[in-house]
């Protein structure tokens, strides 16, 4: 009888050893205090005494890239959904106060494609440079049958950590004021709605939407707010924040604020174009774009002091806006609605 392999089985051993080579300086660059150790044992140490943590409270966070990964699949441009894998998961915990400490991923496929895999891994690793926290380690699955051909998924784990007395949010109150820090565009939520707009639009990842390749236009990576964030925080100026992922604004705004309390919105505000394209090409309501998507606020902050605030964001190289304010009446009311999407 003829011997069968793995790789007869549709997985190779020695592909996925060529990709943990290719990825480890990838890894290495991204090393912080408090690391032990790198890529190739069973677990990963981490040591918080020597991070400079006193009296530490452990926050962790896992996500996704969602859909989206279905426009990299399809257009080939696989180098920055890693960042964006990074986003969502660093962006959850800066809201809470934490620093974060360390990254794994978990990306499974049905045949490795190890170029393809370094760029995804590289992208992963420029995130977590960009949120000063470490690639530590994770799980490349190769599983045929499971996955179409150059299919592939993502998810992410992050942990970081802060201060006992340093958790948010804390004390928001009625009249404090609400922040938003720019997001770069659609970022990683509501790709499902959009891949709906463009089939039905007849549109492809090539055709030519605000004067670019709409694949390039959607691809632009979610952005990491950690180090204006932390610099905030550091000043003794951030009392609560929302990333605005899934949900939007008015779903994910009240998780930063304490019970009783609500937010009024003042709109319209400056956002990418291509949330009014969205919202034109398939007569999409304000409310529906609203609860889907970011809407060009990627982080919105609660602040006692906005122009303290805003001073210390524009020094870190942010271009902070008023929102609105904190009320004593529960719910999120967005004024000029109509006018957003003009």
């Amino acid at each position: 009888m003829t011997s069968v392999t793995y790789r007869d089985a549709g997985v190779d051993i020695e592909a996925g050893d060529a990709l943990v080579d290719a990825i480890k300086p990838l890894a290495k660059a991204t090393t912080r205090a408090g690391v032990l150790g790198g890529l190739g044992g069973f677990g990963a140490l981490f040591d918080l005494k020597a991070a400079g943590f006193k009296d530490p409270i452990l926050v962790s966070t896992t996500d996704g890239v969602g859909t989206k990964l279905k426009i990299a699949i399809e257009t080939g441009i696989h180098d920055y959904v890693g960042i964006d894998l990074v986003a969502m998961c660093v962006n959850d915990l800066v809201v809470q106060g934490a620093a974060p400490l360390f990254f794994l991923d978990y990306f499974a496929t049905g045949a490795l494609d190890v170029a393809a895999a370094k760029r995804i891994i590289g992208g992963i690793a420029e995130g977590c440079k960009l949120a000063d926290c470490a690639l530590v380690g994770g799980e490349t699955a190769e599983m045929p049958g499971m996955y179409a051909h150059g299919d592939y998924d993502l998810a992410g784990f992050s942990v970081g950590a802060a201060e006992r007395d340093a958790l948010l949010p804390a004390n928001v109150a009625a009249g404090d004021a609400i922040l938003a820090l720019p997001s770069s565009g659609v970022h990683s939520n509501g790709f499902s709605l959009v891949r709906r707009i463009f089939a039905d639009a007849g549109l492809s990842w090539d055709s030519i939407v605000l004067g670019q390749r709409a694949a390039d236009v959607l691809m632009t990576p979610t952005r990491i707010y950690v180090r204006p964030m932390l610099a905030l925080h550091k000043a003794g100026l951030l009392k609560g924040a929302a990333h605005i992922t899934g949900g939007g604004l008015p779903g994910n705004l009240p998780r930063a604020l304490p019970e009783g309390c609500g937010a009024t919105l003042k709109g319209p505000w400056a956002m990418p174009e291509i949330f009014p394209f969205l919202a034109k090409t398939a007569n999409v309501a304000p409310e529906e774009m609203l609860r889907v998507f970011n809407c060009g606020v990627g982080m919105t902050l609660i602040v006692s002091d906005a122009e303290a605030a805003s001073a210390v964001l524009r020094e870190a190289g942010e271009t902070p806006f008023l929102l609105g304010h904190v009320t004593d009446r529960p719910g999120v009311e967005i004024e000029g609605t109509e006018k957003l999407f003009a």
